[in-house]
């Protein structure tokens, strides 16, 4: 599949409502960095979460306030080894995974 890019896909539509496992995008605006945040806690999912910024604030802001498994700053997931934690919350997974979680369950 090629790389896609949707914007103001609505919020409730199956695709920004479910999770989509696919090589795509949606673009929403924003009035402020804390409604952003807002959009991204009111999903039923938390698999990971991506901030692009130039300012160290705002990624730690989003990391204390995302309800996600994992926040990347300016980088996407394309990189992982065993002991590096990953996994999902809410309906995002089933928790951890690597090598800590595979021991611990």
């Amino acid at each position: 599949m090629e790389a896609t890019v949707i914007e103001n896909a609505p919020l409730a539509g199956e695709l920004c409502a479910d999770e989509a496992f696919a090589p795509i995008v949606t673009l929403h605006r924003y009035r402020d960095f804390d409604e952003a945040l807002a959009l991204v806690n009111d999903s039923r999912f938390g698999l990971q979460a991506g901030v692009f910024t130039r300012d160290l604030q705002l990624a730690m802001r989003a990391y204390t306030a995302l309800d996600v498994g994992g926040v990347m700053v300016n980088q996407v997931p394309t990189f992982r080894v065993e002991n590096m934690p990953y996994g999902g919350i809410k309906d995002s997974g089933f928790g951890g995974e690597g090598v800590r979680y595979a021991m611990e369950g």
